[in-house]
């Protein structure tokens, strides 16, 4: 005779069995106030509704723990209404205006409009890849998410790049960023949504006819959003949303700006402005670049130490005199005798890697004999952006620039 107290023991067994079994086929999943989140074939998925119209999307392998901390997200999940269903492998999960789906057999997620109707965009399936990577002694991995688009779907965006493209199909970027690449990992499609992939490290772009793919050097998970707009407008909308408000600027700062590799004289910048004037061509403003310092030795010292800029003050009222603006190039990077070096390198400020200039002279090629002795600073330091900030404001904003 079974007893109940076996009844029971069978009855859990059972449990644990079916329990076990769904889970072994991804098809569980954990409610949460802004999603869901699961673990299908050894990847932990979360889906958050940031808003109704923004979705962010996470993905990890299953077993690790990690934190993430965007730098350049500073919105955080609304209270947004959602519904969730499900039809076999497939999640539904619908707020106001998006839907996405899950697939709870291979992970692959879709979005659409709340309407339904064909996805705005898709996962590639088997289109998620995790590789141990070992950061400078820190264990994590190179993260990659494949997307698929439609044929002829035009996107634009990525940040600025010298290949004179808009639509950005078909094309290869190494998203690292230069002298005058300036790289964002954000694109907007002509299909009304947009899609940012929050990663700073070195990141390939790759878009092809089979996928389109963002693969970055280091990351500890997989972190991207979804925004649907209806247009360009709306996306952009819900972008400044989620990264910040930027205010518009002046309208001086519309007009034409002149600009060169450098102005090598007090005399010359003013002398330019003063031309254009006297041709009576508009002109809003003019850009002094780099070695109004003098030296490498001296690199981004936020002064005039270059003797044949002897009257900055002067300069700078002149130039404002003939109702135009001046703009000046500052850097991340000091020379050994900068002030500035001074004071970060002894509150260990300054990060030890190779830089530009790499020399001391200006020669062609560097002189390695001579190493310049320039270093970064630590941006990421708050106290070290306030010594930047005192010297930026000392030695030229004080001057009117």
């Amino acid at each position: 005779m079974i007893n109940k107290m076996n009844i029971r023991r069978i009855c859990i067994l059972m449990f644990l069995f079916f329990a076990i079994s769904i889970t072994d086929k991804g098809q569980t999943y954990q409610k949460t106030d802004t999603g869901i989140k699961t673990v299908i074939n050894s990847v932990g998925v979360e889906i958050q509704f940031y808003t109704p119209s923004t979705v962010r999307i996470l993905k990890w392998p299953a077993g690790t723990t990690f934190t993430k901390k965007s730098l350049s997200v500073i919105e955080t999940p609304q209270k947004t209404a959602f519904s969730i269903n499900q039809s076999g492998d497939e999640l539904f999960l619908k707020s106001k205006n998006v839907q996405v789906d899950l697939n709870l057999k291979n992970g692959r997620i879709s979005f659409s409009t709340s309407t339904g109707g064909e996805p705005l965009l898709r996962e590639k399936e088997a289109g998620v890849s995790f590789a141990k990577f070992n950061d400078a002694g820190a264990k994590t991995y190179t993260v990659g998410q494949s997307f698929v688009l439609d044929k002829g779907e035009a996107i634009y965006g990525l940040g600025q790049q010298q290949q004179g493209k808009m639509n950005q199909r078909n094309d290869i970027l190494h998203m690292i960023q230069g002298n005058t690449d300036d790289y964002i990992p954000y694109f907007l499609s002509e299909k009304g949504y947009g899609l940012y992939w929050d990663n700073y490290s070195p990141t390939l772009f790759v878009d092809n006819p089979d996928s389109t793919t963002f693969k970055s050097d280091v990351g500890n998970c997989i972190d991207y959003y979804f925004m649907y707009g209806g247009n360009a407008h709306g996306v952009i909308a819900q972008m400044r949303d989620l990264t910040g408000q930027v205010p518009m600027l002046p309208l001086w700062t519309y007009g034409y700006w002149q600009s060169r590799e450098r102005y090598k004289s007090q005399d010359e910048i003013v002398g330019v402005v003063k031309k254009y004037r006297e041709l009576g061509v508009p002109l809003d403003g003019i850009i002094q670049d780099w070695q109004y310092w003098g030296d490498n030795l001296h690199w981004n010292a936020m002064e005039f130490l270059n003797p044949n800029f002897p009257h900055p003050q002067k300069m700078v009222n002149e130039i404002h005199a003939m109702h135009a603006h001046i703009i000046i190039s500052v850097w991340a990077s000091f020379g050994p005798k900068t002030k500035q070096y001074e004071v970060l390198n002894k509150k260990g400020m300054l990060l030890n890697f190779k830089t530009w200039p790499l020399s001391a002279t200006d020669a062609w090629p560097p002189d390695m004999s001579r190493p310049s002795g320039v270093r970064v600073y630590d941006a990421y330091n708050t106290e070290a952006r306030k010594i930047f900030w005192k010297f930026l404001d000392k030695g030229l904003f004080s001057l009117g620039i």
